[in-house]
């Protein structure tokens, strides 16, 4: 989210997930539509025809696309992977804040939950949630998981502990029995995800 015209805030994602899984859904033939944010992926020039590209930058754009594709498109299935900010700046400074200000602060307030509002738009929909922690053991990874997705009415989520997505990128995916499938990479958790839907 900008702080001013030449500032932003953002998170270390740059989108690799997000893509692979829709370059891997469009190989199997489905019709994808990717909304993609200002990541670190290297889009081919020449893609699918199955293949949608949306571009967004900042949260509000992503809330008013999610909204508006769900409600004018039909979509079998949705994968949220976006790391979508849960806290964004109160303003933004419409010019350049100066530099050499002591004791500079940014107040900051919650957005809403996207994910929390797919199933309230279109209750059919298959739903992929994901759910980042760091540092927490297996179990209560799982457990932690498992509560986000029966809060987001989510039919499958994907758990990752930060620090095990810098070695493998080891993940849980979690269905609503509890009982859940180990992937390791950004490949493997593509398959598995499209597979269990």
């Amino acid at each position: 989210m900008p702080i001013d015209r030449v500032r932003i805030i953002t998170t270390v994602f740059g989108g690799k997930l997000g893509w692979e899984i829709a370059k891997f859904a469009s190989e199997k033939n489905y019709n994808v539509t990717l909304l993609m944010g200002p990541g670190r992926v290297s889009i081919p020039k020449k893609i699918s025809k199955s293949f949608r590209i949306i571009r967004f930058k900042y949260f509000d754009e992503l809330l008013n696309l999610v909204t508006n594709e769900l409600k004018s498109k039909e979509y079998d299935a949705i994968i949220h992977s976006a790391a979508v900010p849960d806290y964004i700046p109160k303003k933004t400074n419409s010019g350049k804040i100066k530099s050499g200000i002591s004791n500079f602060k940014i107040e900051f307030k919650r957005t809403i939950k996207i994910v929390d509002l797919i199933k309230k738009i279109r209750p059919d929909i298959f739903l992929v949630k994901f759910k980042l922690e760091v540092g927490k053991s297996k179990a209560q990874l799982i457990d932690i998981a498992y509560k986000s997705m029966v809060k987001s009415k989510a039919d499958l989520i994907v758990a990752n502990d930060y620090n095990d997505m810098k070695r493998k990128h080891k993940a849980y995916i979690i269905k609503k029995d509890k009982s859940y499938i180990i992937v390791n990479g950004k490949k493997e958790i593509a398959s598995g995800v499209l597979k269990l839907i």
